[in-house]
């Protein structure tokens, strides 16, 4: 698993995205591109705004992916452009310091992320120069991880066009740590599954330290994702670090209860960890421990013994400085309650009962029930999705991804997936004409994908 990235010869005769590609990068800087960087797109199976609190997950790669063609000069300038018109052209010296705009995020600020942290990583003074033509075929904004992506594809890029090697797990941990200069406090699931991706299986990823194992998915059904249109960027909102910032702070308020170093400890595995204790006695814990109330500021001082001076400093981030009360008890529940499906999830796929199907058909709807009523991260059009899902023959259907709109994906039964498609799009879709629109991209089955990937012409 700890390889690098697999370097691929390629004949573009049998690739048109390839060579649609390589002739828009020709049109553009009038020659070849040197080599492609590929790194696919995810839908999370189980395990939702879990991986910043230190749990496990279970997504796999899709088809969908951020590909770009390169080109190395001795410029020192970095070029920048997309096959898409409404993404602008972008260039940067490499001889400066990066500068990233955290309250601006568009779309050449998440590349530079990943040019600089490995430009960080090894230490370079002064970057190669680039010419660069992305392409994406990520729905943006849809829970797919079109952003975490093109991340990856800029780190990979960065490193391939410097002459320099690391591992895909070396990737995986400088990309999910880059990424945080756009203003995101993700955990590392995008990035750990756009490398570490096999084709063919799901993986359960886990942190601290990283590793992947496969999950061999149940035969007789697939999983269809569909995108309920409604359009979230993470680092443009605070609704997501807000998340993340109510977890850092039940993580303290558990901790100190129970007599631990809670200064050091941010994340709810810790806590867990420290204790030795189940997930079952965690959510007992949570109802002993925290009431369902909204916490004021005052409040949450009051009982770590802190400033509001240091609980603006040390607790919260720079998007987050405006909130004033924070749901901890039901973060925490969420959390501790969707680790544990996802360890059952994993259970079920290995050991293929005869109801399997079922059983994580169950554990599906279990987890959207928490996102929606616990952690709060649906949004109606989201939840009218997941149920026109289940009555169109879904077996579970949750949504994926950050939230607050993006895409619900559903375990169907391979026999239902015809009349599925056909229900959802009737009564989903053609009801309203922006989504008619987009449904062809909005819509589809999704196998396991493979990971990303360095394209040479052969």
């Amino acid at each position: 698993m700890d390889s690098n990235p697999p370097h691929l010869l390629t004949n573009f005769a049998d690739n048109d995205r390839l060579q649609m590609l390589k002739n828009a990068f020709e049109k553009k800087y009038g020659k070849s591109p040197k080599f492609y960087a590929h790194a696919p797109g995810r839908v999370n199976l189980i395990g939702e705004h879990v991986d910043y609190c230190g749990y496990s997950v279970l997504p796999m790669a899709i088809e969908q992916s951020i590909l770009a063609a390169v080109s190395v000069n001795d410029s020192e300038t970095i070029e920048l452009a997309n096959t898409n018109p409404q993404y602008k052209d972008f260039r940067v010296s490499g001889t400066e310091e990066i500068g990233i705009d955290k309250d601006n995020p568009q779309w050449h600020y998440y590349f530079l992320c990943g040019v600089k942290g490995i430009q960080e990583n090894f230490s370079l003074s002064s970057l190669v120069g680039m010419q660069c033509v992305v392409d994406g075929t990520i729905p943006a904004s849809s829970g797919l991880s079109s952003s975490s992506a093109l991340v990856c594809c800029a780190g990979l890029v960065t490193m391939e066009a410097n002459e320099k090697s690391l591992s895909k797990v070396a990737l995986a941990e400088i990309c999910a740590k880059c990424e945080r200069y756009i203003g995101t406090e993700g955990g590392g699931m995008d990035q750990s599954i756009s490398f570490l991706a096999e084709k063919g299986t799901a993986k359960l990823i886990e942190f601290n330290p990283l590793r992947a194992t496969d999950v061999q998915l149940p035969g007789g059904a697939v999983f269809v994702i569909s995108n309920c249109c409604v359009e979230m960027n993470k680092a443009a909102s605070s609704h997501f670090n807000i998340r993340v910032v109510e977890c850092r702070i039940a993580t303290k308020m558990l901790a100190k209860v129970k007599g631990l170093e809670w200064k050091r400890l941010v994340k709810l595995a810790q806590v867990q960890t420290e204790l030795g204790a189940s997930l079952e006695e965690m959510l007992s814990l949570v109802e002993e421990v925290l009431h369902s109330d909204a916490y004021s500021r005052a409040e949450i001082c009051q009982a770590l013994g802190i400033t509001p001076e240091q609980f603006s400093t040390d607790l919260l981030s720079s998007n987050t400085q405006h909130v004033t009360h924070f749901k901890l008890y039901q973060r925490a529940r969420h959390v501790y309650g969707e680790a544990s499906r996802v360890l059952c999830f994993k259970s079920v796929c290995d050991s293929q009962p005869a109801d399997s199907i079922s059983l994580l058909g169950d554990l599906m709807k279990q987890s959207h029930a928490s996102c929606r009523d616990l952690y709060e991260c649906s949004c109606l059009e989201l939840d009218q999705l997941v149920d026109i899902c289940l009555k169109a023959g879904a077996v579970g259907s949750r949504l994926t991804g950050a939230g607050w709109g993006g895409c619900a994906v559903s375990m169907v039964p391979s026999d239902k997936v015809e009349s599925f498609i056909r229900t959802v799009r009737e009564t989903f879709y053609a009801s309203e004409p922006r989504r008619a629109a987009m449904e062809k991209q909005s819509l589809f089955v999704s196998k396991p994908g493979g990971g990303a990937t360095i394209f040479m012409k052969e």
